[in-house]
């Protein structure tokens, strides 16, 4: 590290990439703390899986390790995952839908967007959704004789995942038949789970045992990743290399300051505990699934007891005026050079840096090196947990919002409705639910943003269809909101970020300020009450409803500001108005 320009530099990563920190008036201090790493001997303990690092109580922590040896364990499953893509390509097989939610599908996901299709190879989809628009969008697409689903939860018992399979196996039985229905499913789990039960069962064509020594959000480079991106083409070998040679680097036997995730880790803590707890990316349209990646490994991981860093994913860049004292930006992009950026973002980087915004850039040499990215961030993630003093393990505010919501699902099955909410407002285009009174959305805004202090930010929670339009929708809302407050504003769908944000929402200091989005549906599909029959007794458009009235629930348990709005119409349009309303406000 060096002493000039309040800069840190830190030397290349594998294959050219490479990391620079601008740090200002924070540089000594995380370089004080690098040194104390060092002193406390807290990477060889890492990899030494000791658990002392972060809490004297192994639980939680001692067996969810596993994911420091992926890179190595990983590559002597390729040639049997390689061998099922070939049969899968001679059968014909030209999609893999991913039936998955959280750590299950986030990977998946970003393998889908981000590399390109291999000619030859099935496409990759995923399914992470509850909104029956979404599931019908993907039915219409798929062939059932030309598909292969995987079902994917390391519990075995994922709600939506299990969902998504009852309904699946049933769209697909009339064409494939009873006999041949299993063969066009796979399992991936963790062993003795319910679903190698199902899978066993209903005869699935493979079932794959993931390392149960790993939590969900930690596995993205064992089977729940490499598995997906195996079958559709993607060189896994090529992924899981990239990954050793950041393990390499950042090995016991390598000096802790030139230790990429020892660095990285302690900038986010030492910064996080500091104030700048809002870890802004800024990242090029191809690889904005990795951010979405990143946001849930550290949200989950850091948001708890109090404390957290909030991820925020899909900003626009603005000037540096627009934002206050709480910011950290990461800048990832292809290239080896800051020469090589967009000249008016490279403009713009530096005016953040030069107003004291710490600004961490991460130079890619190809989209190959996302598997190094991943045990990078997934060892700063836990280096940050050391600092923050917390397990970076366990997550446990997550069951409270499953718990209301399995209330609500109960309810609906008891008595064939929902819990009723009566809303404060209710017009042609809207329903307004919250505590507070109020004669139009526009004074509903203006008294609830009115409660934002400095370094509070905004929360948009859209339990809706993840179109494109609809989420450029949410994008213009995003702005609307940080320019209007200068609070860090993020975005998620429902029930998705439950499994993945929603940890940080209801175990940080309760700063954050909920906007909870819900819709009516013009169509709903049932959800069968078991695989072998389609007897319904609810719909995935009663189970998302459910989801989000449990986690409005959930926040106001934890005392979370809060209010929600019910779309009568077009979300894209209602979202529009919504924004109207908050610049008027």
């Amino acid at each position: 590290m060096e002493d000039t320009n309040q800069v840190l530099v830190l030397a290349p990563l594998p294959n050219q990439a490479w990391m620079r920190f601008s740090l200002g008036e924070y540089r000594v201090g995380v370089q004080d703390a690098v040194r104390k790493l060092s002193e406390e001997n807290i990477i060889q303990r890492l990899w030494d899986h000791d658990h002392t690092i972060w809490n004297p109580d192994p639980r939680e922590i001692s067996n969810r390790l596993g994911w420091l040896h992926c890179p190595t364990h990983m590559p002597l499953y390729l040639p049997e995952i390689s061998a099922l893509r070939d049969d899968l390509v001679r059968a014909g097989i030209d999609t893999v839908l991913l039936l998955g939610m959280g750590g299950s599908s986030l990977a998946p996901d970003l393998f889908s967007k981000t590399f390109p299709k291999k000619p030859g190879s099935p496409d990759l989809l995923v399914l992470d959704s509850t909104d029956p628009g979404a599931i019908l969008d993907l039915q219409e697409r798929l062939d059932p004789v030309k598909t292969i689903y995987i079902v994917s939860t390391k519990s075995g018992g994922t709600e939506e995942t299990l969902s998504f399979l009852k309904y699946f196996y049933q769209q697909a039985s009339p064409a494939l038949g009873s006999e041949e229905v299993g063969n066009h499913f796979i399992a991936i789990t963790d062993p003795g789970s319910k679903l190698v039960d199902l899978a066993q069962k209903f005869r699935f064509r493979k079932i794959f045992l993931n390392d149960p020594t790993l939590g969900g959000r930690y596995s993205a480079l064992s089977h729940f990743g490499i598995v997906p991106a195996t079958l559709t083409g993607i060189d896994s070998d090529r992924l899981l290399g990239s990954a050793q040679d950041v393990a390499s680097l950042c090995s016991p036997d390598k000096p802790v300051a030139q230790n990429p995730a020892a660095i990285l880790g302690t900038t986010l803590g030492i910064l996080a505990s500091l104030g700048r707890d809002k870890l802004t990316f800024i990242i090029p349209p191809d690889l904005h699934s990795f951010a979405d990646w990143a946001e849930q490994l550290i949200a989950e991981s850091t948001g708890k007891h109090g404390k957290g860093i909030l991820p925020v994913v899909g900003e626009e860049p603005g000037d540096p005026e627009v934002y206050a004292q709480d910011r950290v930006f990461v800048h990832i992009y292809h290239g080896n050079g800051l020469e090589q950026l967009e000249p008016a973002l490279n403009r713009g980087l530096s005016a953040m840096e030069a107003s004291g915004h710490p600004v961490i850039h991460i130079g890619l040499q190809d989209l190959y090196d996302t598997g190094g990215q991943f045990l990078l961030w997934e060892m700063a993630t836990a280096i940050a947990g050391n600092i923050l003093q917390i397990n970076p393990f366990d997550q446990p505010n997550v069951e409270a919002a499953k718990v209301r919501a399995r209330e609500m699902v109960s309810a609906y099955k008891s008595t064939g409705s929902l819990p009723a909410q009566t809303p404060v407002l209710d017009t042609e285009q809207y329903a307004l639910f919250s505590k507070y009174p109020a004669s139009s959305l526009r004074e509903a805004f203006r008294s609830f943003l009115a409660q934002a202090n400095d370094s509070d930010y905004i929360s948009v929670q859209a339990y809706l269809q993840p179109l494109t339009s609809t989420t450029a929708a949410l994008h213009r809302l995003q702005s609307t909101l940080r320019e209007k407050t200068r609070l860090a504003t993020t975005i998620g769908y429902g029930p998705r970020f439950l499994h993945s944000t929603g940890q940080l929402h209801k175990g940080d200091r309760g700063n954050g300020l909920f906007i909870l989005l819900t819709s009516s549906h013009e169509h709903d599909i049932p959800i069968p009450d078991e695989i072998s029959s389609p007897n319904s007794s609810m719909t995935f458009g009663v189970l998302i409803l459910a989801q989000a009235l449990g986690d409005q629930i959930a926040l106001a348990d934890a005392g979370r500001r809060l209010l929600r709005i019910h779309l009568h119409q077009d979300p894209i349009a209602e979202i529009g108005f919504i924004e109207q309303q908050i610049q008027s406000s």
